[in-house]
């Protein structure tokens, strides 16, 4: 096993060449990433046939959805502790062979409660794997490199988000809605296979027993806050929901800090917030993510409803986001040795702003193009800055905490994501519905899936016109809320990463 030394003890020593097999460890790496990320999204084009099968209505198919997320974002915490504890290898190992399990479970699963149930579980091992993965990194890769790792890190974290739910229609089209989940057992036992192979144990020889109460108050609190902005989100928000979930929430959240305090052995080290590498650069991911959480959400909506395209033209269209990501990760990996650090996140996020400006100018005639080309823009941005927002975060944090410095960089933008889908989700929401005329049918003003399903059902070419006009200025306002969060962004990372004096 790799035992690293306190960080006084590796200040005094020269950096190390790196492990002579890191390429491969970073390619086994990113196949356990492709996993949990892309099934963030593969499931959407699922749902109609598995509200179909189980008879289920919005609330039980909005809990097969939230039920990875909330577990996700909720056990990341505790699970950089148990990577830092128990071996990043090994932690992401059990993680993998839990997501396989789950996978399995989800997929012969005979009710509703039961695929909500699966889909907790592979949320836990998506948890127990994310933080793994840029953990093994810092601990591989000399600092020299770690960007250009990272570069290709965000790389396929993005063509996995945007893959979704191409290889979700496929497999649906192909199988039926349990494809989505049996495509996993092979894939996580690949990945698991590779992982044991390729990737060295690292750990903290430091970390004591991760504190049980501690993990259980970060969990409750993270799991509360995520449900609630996610039920928040919802055009009719269920407020017995949203009002369990903020309590949960906060109360974990103040429980877990009181107990941070009073701990020998805290699971988070608050100090590092005094950063300003730490601080800065988390806060300006935080606020991208406000802006590119809801753009899938609310573009898939506008080329299915708007541009009439089904759901596999739908994912299709989606790929010059990736494509933009892979290219923008290309420079984006040598760019913070070349401009430094703060002005390669800065002048990407100011990409990402300008990607929304071009989608907040859709017509409803406007055809494809500007969508792809907005899309290219937004793509070349993320994956610029990517690679230099994480080596900021990551090298502020002592190397034998790389668990926990791993957990809290993906905390912060789940959160991000989250409360993005929610505040601008309801925006979305609200101005499209002040733009409808007056005299719209009853329940068709809810949504645009019921305005086009209304029109569809009588052949009401007018109503889809409203519909179709509404959505867009409701998009247009959205995406220029969001290309404010990534302004907002770059303006953080300036003034947070500014050299001292």
């Amino acid at each position: 096993m790799v035992e690293e030394t306190g960080s006084g003890a590796a200040a005094a020593e020269p950096e190390a060449p790196g492990h002579p097999r890191r390429w491969w460890i970073l390619a086994a790496l990113c196949a356990a990433l492709l996993l949990v990320v892309v099934d963030n999204t593969v499931l959407s084009v699922a749902l109609p046939p598995i509200a179909a099968e189980f008879r289920a209505g919005t609330a039980v198919l909005q809990a097969v959805v939230d039920a990875y997320v909330v577990v996700f974002a909720g056990l990341l915490v505790a699970a950089g502790a148990a990577c830092d504890r128990y071996g990043r290898r090994r932690t992401a190992a059990a993680g993998l062979a839990l997501f396989a399990a789950a996978s399995a479970a989800a997929a012969l699963a005979p009710s509703a409660g039961w695929l909500v149930a699966g889909r907790a579980l592979m949320g836990v091992g998506a948890a127990l794997v994310m933080p793994s993965t840029l953990a093994v990194l810092v601990q591989v890769f000399p600092s020299a490199e770690r960007p250009r790792a990272f570069a290709v890190w965000t790389a396929v974290a993005a063509v996995a988000m945007a893959a979704g739910p191409v290889l979700g229609g496929f497999l649906v089209a192909a199988w039926s809605w349990s494809g989505v989940f049996w495509i996993n057992v092979p894939l996580a036992l690949g990945a698991l296979a590779a992982v044991l192979a390729l990737v060295p144990e690292s750990s903290d020889p430091d970390a004591g027993p991760v504190d049980a109460p501690s993990a259980l108050l970060a969990t409750l609190g993270m799991g509360g806050a995520v449900l609630a902005v996610l039920l928040l989100g919802e055009p009719d928000p269920r407020w017995p929901g949203v009002g369990a979930g903020a309590a949960a929430g906060l109360l974990g959240l103040a429980g877990f800090a009181a107990r941070q305090r009073r701990t020998r052995r805290p699971l988070v080290d608050f100090s590092l917030y005094r950063d300003r590498r730490f601080a800065g650069a988390s806060a300006a991911a935080a606020l991208l993510t406000l802006g590119t959480g809801s753009a899938l959400f609310v573009l898939t909506q506008y080329l299915q409803f708007v541009l009439g395209f089904d759901a596999l033209q739908a994912g299709a269209a989606l790929a010059p986001l990736a494509a933009g990501t892979v290219a923008g990760s290309a420079a984006g990996g040598r760019a913070p040795g070349r401009i430094g650090a703060r002005w390669s996140i800065a002048a990407g996020f100011l990409a990402v702003a300008c990607g929304f400006a071009v989608l907040a100018v859709l017509a409803p005639g406007g055809g494809y193009p500007p969508v792809a080309a907005g899309l290219a823009v937004l793509g070349l941005g993320t994956g610029f800055s990517g690679p230099a927002v994480t080596a900021t975060v990551l090298a502020a944090v002592p190397p034998h905490r790389a668990g926990m410095g791993s957990a809290l960089n993906d905390t912060h933008q789940q959160l991000g994501i989250a409360v993005g889908v929610a505040v601008l989700g309801g925006l979305l929401t609200a101005a499209y519905r002040a733009g409808l005329p007056a005299g719209v049918p009853a329940g068709a003003e809810a949504s645009p899936a019921a305005a086009f399903a209304h029109a569809a059902a009588r052949s009401d070419a007018a109503l889809a016109e409203a519909a179709g006009a509404a959505f867009t200025a409701a998009q247009s306002t959205t995406m220029l809320t969001a290309a404010g969060c990534a302004a907002a962004g770059a303006l953080t990372a300036v003034l947070a990463l500014r050299p001292r004096r």
